[in-house]
């Protein structure tokens, strides 16, 4: 197995902005994908839609303002069945995200070319929570085609 790993700090004074980003439909759309459905509460299924594709994420774990986890219940055949995880704590002026997507079978090219997504959509997390303005799909940075 191989898992995608990135840490990003956030400017925020606590980590409740970072938490609700994560976690309501409103605010994954700020970052990641401008067509996001569903329900963001353990349990539910965020749909989360792409020009290319989409996928669809079963909420499994929450604790507020400390971490959010789901797993892949539909998507690209290399994703279904991979978790991704986001762990919060607060360290001075900066909520320190720990991302994890875990459980790949193999480390493929789309893996690599999904770690360098999840890197800019982060960045895109770390803007929406500073400045209230994140980059999210279509208006993501283009890095190449999905194959």
């Amino acid at each position: 197995m191989a898992d995608i790993l990135h840490r990003i700090g956030v400017k925020t004074p606590a980590p409740e902005k970072v938490y609700d980003a994560l976690t309501t439909v409103e605010g994954l759309a700020g970052w990641w994908t401008d067509d996001t459905k569903g329900s963001g509460d353990v349990g539910g299924v965020l749909e989360f839609r792409f020009p290319p594709g989409g996928f669809d994420m079963e909420v499994v774990e929450l604790s507020p303002s400390e971490r959010v986890a789901w797993r892949v219940v539909d998507g690209p055949e290399e994703w279904v069945g991979t978790t991704i995880d986001w762990d919060l704590r607060q360290d001075g002026d900066y909520t320190i995200v720990l991302f994890g997507h875990r459980g790949w079978k193999e480390p493929v090219e789309f893996m690599h070319h999904c770690s360098t997504k999840w890197a800019t959509f982060l960045m895109s997390l770390k803007s929406l929570v500073e400045t209230g303005e994140g980059a999210p799909a279509p208006r993501d940075v283009q890095i190449s085609d999905w194959h």
